[in-house]
């Protein structure tokens, strides 16, 4: 009898998965780009008009070292200028911003907040994204209510202090097959020159810090021409 209840709740909590898949229905772009005021030396709000000019249609706007205040009223300024434009703007970590905003949704860490109490708070339309860094992470995420998972890094990265263990392509692609039809982003040590790899292995988009940030007056021409790689 018990076995049977289990079943019965678990076949509920499919259905209600789905729906929600479908109810957001998020089409990942193909380059994802994050912000780092650290990389670029450009406000949040700055580096997204770039971006945008470059042919962004989603962007993620992470700031490990800000206040809460001022990241608040960076973030702010960048969501208007996204709202104009009609880019979508996700909140790394900050669930409190991001629902303060109003912005389109989060992207939630191994040591964040929990995915289920951040749905709870910012509702079913909400973009929630969650990154995942090894297959067994990844399994233990496929119950959560999220709309998309980051794997990675695939290469070598200095985009964060201490990166996990570089996953690779083998990975990515076994990675991509598990989670079928969720989307997939791949992130870390992603340019020009292996984005088109990434892809092939099975990623609906790729992420791009460095590669687009480095040289700040070039942000527009790097993230067009990081699309153009993987056209």
């Amino acid at each position: 009898m018990g076995g049977a209840i289990e079943f019965a709740v678990g076949i509920v909590w499919c259905v209600v998965m789905i729906n929600h898949i479908q109810n957001v229905g998020i089409q990942l772009p193909k380059v994802y780009p994050i912000t780092d005021t650290a990389i670029s030396g450009l406000s949040h709000c700055e580096q997204v008009k770039r971006l945008i000019a470059g042919g962004a249609a989603l962007i993620q706007l992470r700031d490990k070292h800000a206040s809460s205040r001022v990241f608040y009223a960076d973030a702010q300024a960048a969501l208007q200028v996204a709202r104009a434009a009609g880019v979508k703007l996700i909140i790394n970590d900050r669930v409190d911003i991001a629902l303060a905003l109003r912005a389109d949704g989060v992207h939630l860490g191994q040591e964040d907040m929990p995915v289920e109490a951040a749905r709870r708070v910012l509702g079913d339309q909400a973009v929630i994204g969650f990154s995942t860094h090894n297959l067994e992470q990844l399994q233990e995420a496929l119950h959560l209510p999220i709309d998309y998972l980051a794997f990675g890094p695939i290469f070598p990265t200095a985009s964060k202090r201490n990166p996990d263990p570089v996953a690779g392509l083998i990975q990515l692609k076994q990675a991509c097959e598990m989670v079928l039809p969720m989307q997939v982003v791949a992130i870390g040590g992603i340019n020009r020159s292996n984005a088109a790899d990434v892809r092939n292995a099975g990623a609906n988009a790729v992420a791009v810090i460095s590669s687009v940030l480095a040289h700040p007056g070039r942000i527009a021409e790097n993230l067009q021409q990081m699309i153009s790689a993987i056209a």
